[in-house]
């Protein structure tokens, strides 16, 4: 969208939002530019902590889903032809298992039916085993600008435990070759909170990680999801659960380590060197829209949130044909869809905007999109957690303190 054009500037909202959403028969939050994100399911091997949409042992159904993810391009898009697009997100699963030729095929259909920024953002998640010069060579000239590249651990047996199909020396080679290939915005991911994991261990982790200087930096806590590998070795004993106390020591040494290397904090998860936050993961946070396509993908636009097909057979039997009888953002993959209602907005807004630790919430900017303040609709922002130095509140905006991080789950599930 337009106003990620301005996404540096992380203290306030950006005024082209507060121009749009201050009369409602101007435009309206979902005539903003979109953010664009494309599932990609499939992957060499399952990761044991994975719970997203992905399948292994498909290759033969790449080609076929990538004619579909074309067609399902060609119907969104004919719903609002030539909107425009400020940022493109291949996520997964594994993009990196596409070819550049294919990547390029995806990319220009986008190109073709919306209105893609010039300066857009177009990113891609990757395995590091996948990456060399010549593939991030190829992927660059495709118009990708941004990798992000799954570390996860500096340690071979936390590897091996989540059947990553790499070690660390393979992570620093992936980064020179993101390099060399022409990429100078590159996020790293890293898991914490995982089984037998030391704190000096994720110090390690994190050092190894700093030496190779990413623009961007994701960190997760491990979460045990149900119907993986990893939570049936939690319950049945084969390994110990995750330490929450833990955990949070490890967050906090992470934060301090970040902050002395030059990255700011700009969302619970994530780190950039100035100038480099995510714009994609940005649309996200301030709840405005980003069709979603590809087997499993969620989206919200139109108002509307809608999930699509998981299963990538049934998405490609769905996308044979391209047919734009549905209404906008529906197609044919949609699996399920649900109008946002002004109390569902005005919640989500809120637990997506104190995620951003810099931002937070602007009070004009949400009084001019639903009409009220922020704390006439929740007021516990001022009062108690306020009180016990979770929120800050002042004037202009809302935001969330470096103790109210480590609740944010609490907070979130509280208020809304």
């Amino acid at each position: 969208m337009s106003i990620l054009n301005y996404y540096m500037k992380l203290a306030t909202i950006p005024q082209l939002v507060a121009n749009a959403l201050c009369d409602r028969s101007c435009m309206s939050v979902h005539e903003l530019p979109y953010s664009v994100y494309l599932h990609i399911p499939f992957c060499k091997i399952k990761c044991t902590y994975c719970a997203f949409n992905t399948y292994v042992n498909l290759d033969d159904l790449i080609e076929p889903f990538v004619r579909a993810l074309i067609n399902e391009i060609a119907i969104i898009g004919a719903g609002r032809p030539g909107h425009r697009v400020d940022t493109i997100y291949l996520g997964g699963g594994t993009p990196s298992v596409l070819m550049p030729e294919q990547l390029h095929r995806i990319i220009s259909a986008i190109r073709k039916h919306f209105n893609v920024s010039p300066d857009a953002e177009i990113s891609m998640e990757s395995n590091p085993s996948d990456l060399d010069v010549a593939y991030m060579t190829a992927v660059r000239q495709v118009g990708i600008n941004r990798l992000s590249i799954g570390m996860q651990s500096a340690h071979l047996p936390e590897l091996d435990l989540f059947a990553r199909r790499h070690d660390h020396p393979t992570v620093v080679r992936a980064v020179d070759a993101a390099r060399r290939g022409g990429f100078d915005n590159l996020n790293l991911d890293l898991i914490y909170g995982i089984p037998n994991q030391t704190l000096e261990m994720w110090r390690e982790s994190l050092n190894a990680m700093l030496s190779l200087t990413p623009e961007h930096i994701s960190l997760y806590a491990l979460g045990i999801e149900d119907g993986t590998p990893l939570k049936n070795w939690v319950e049945t004993g084969k390994l110990p659960a995750p330490d929450d106390d833990l955990a949070a020591d490890m967050y906090e040494l992470a934060s301090d380590m970040l902050d002395a290397a030059g990255y700011e904090q700009y969302e619970i998860s994530n780190w950039a060197k100035p100038g480099h936050e995510c714009r994609h993961n940005l649309q996200y946070w301030r709840n405005l829209p980003y069709p979603g396509l590809g087997p499993g993908a969620h989206g919200y636009a139109a108002g509307v949130r809608y999930h699509t097909i998981l299963s990538p057979q049934r998405y490609i039997k769905a996308l044979e044909r391209i047919d734009t009888s549905l209404e906008f953002p529906r197609t044919p993959a949609v699996d399920h869809a649900v109008v946002v209602d002004r109390s569902a907005e005005i919640a989500e807004t809120l637990m997506m905007g104190l995620r951003l630790t810099q931002e937070g919430i602007s009070r004009e900017t949400f009084r001019q999109r639903f009409g009220v303040d922020v704390l006439e609709h929740f007021p516990e922002l001022a009062g108690r957690f306020a009180a016990h130095e979770l929120v800050t509140v002042d004037e202009h905006m809302v935001r969330i303190t470096r103790r109210g991080r480590l609740l944010s789950n609490m907070i979130f599930r509280e208020l809304v």
